[in-house]
């Protein structure tokens, strides 16, 4: 490929001039090294470029092709390295978020909302599709962030602390339970219990909770929604056990009734799992930050 870019930018500039000194002062170039490289061009595809005798310089059908290459291709490159440079700095790139808990979307989408007000130039989208198993994902580049309860040590993979929170059962406000501080994992044993459909094994209740101490509910239904979770508790066809988010605002209402899980209670961490060499982007620790600010308790 014989034509370079400073050959375009100078023809622009050429076309856009009343005469090739004033093109070369604007290039910072002399009138000679201008001229030479226009001639250079010239003889390589054996057509003039410009009528030199006339005043000011007028293109040739040839010149005009290549002046119309130049409007065309120049701002395309100079936005293109305007956005590398944004890449290079983190104001602007990809976050591609995955979820492994059902109830984050109660304070994730309106986090988001937010987020992308604050960062227009990043592309944002929750993908659902690799729940069940992020993290081979995300050191492949395939997604950006991971949001789970879980920091499991991963080569490559950084897990940062978001917020705390606190596990807790829901009943309705006439159940047995709810004037309780407290449940032991065998207060559960007579109960329904009601979970999203997410296998045992990854349901702290199930892992921290019931069994060890070796506890099984009276049966376990499934429900995809958190809204329906506690629209089924509240007409008393089980309990649930939620992040504290999800029921500061229905307890405080009085319409359920929640209870802290053993005298201690069960307390949980939410990371944000991301690739080493993307930790310190601006843009994804603003994330990160934001979610934390949003979502602390007080």
């Amino acid at each position: 490929m014989f034509l370079e870019l400073r050959h375009l930018r100078s023809l622009k500039i050429i076309a856009h001039s009343v005469t090739l000194a004033q093109a070369a002062e604007q290039l910072h170039l002399t009138p000679s090294a201008l001229s030479h490289q226009i001639r250079v061009i010239e003889e390589y595809f054996a057509t003039p470029l410009f009528l030199r005798q006339h005043k000011p310089l007028r293109l040739t059908r040839a010149g005009e092709r290549l002046v119309a290459l130049a409007e065309q291709v120049l701002p395309a490159v100079e936005r293109t390295e305007k956005e590398l440079h944004s890449l290079a700095l983190g104001e602007s790139g990809r976050l591609h978020i995955t979820i492994e808990c059902h109830a984050c979307f109660e304070w994730l989408l309106p986090t988001l909302e937010r987020y992308r007000r604050d960062w227009p130039a990043v592309e944002v989208d929750i993908r659902l599709g690799m729940s069940f198993t992020p993290l081979p994902a995300l050191t492949r580049g395939e997604i950006d962030l991971v949001i789970s309860s879980d920091a499991v040590t991963t080569a490559g993979v950084r897990f940062e602390e978001m917020f705390a929170y606190e596990a807790r059962l829901a009943v309705a406000r006439d159940h047995p339970l709810a004037g309780r501080a407290f449940v032991e994992a065998a207060d559960l044993a007579g109960e329904i219990l009601i979970t999203y459909p997410v296998e045992r094994a990854r349901l702290d209740v199930f892992r921290h909770f019931l069994q060890p101490a070796v506890i099984e509910p009276a049966s376990v239904r499934q429900a995809e929604l958190t809204s329906m979770i506690l629209q089924l508790v509240a007409v008393r066809q089980g309990v649930a056990v939620l992040p504290d988010w999800t029921l500061r605002e229905l307890a405080a209402s009085g319409r359920l009734a929640t209870c802290a899980l053993g005298s201690e209670g069960m307390h949980g961490m939410l990371y944000a799992a991301v690739r080493e060499q993307d930790a310190n982007l601006p843009y994804v620790t603003a994330f990160i930050n934001l979610a934390c600010r949003l979502n602390t308790s007080g």
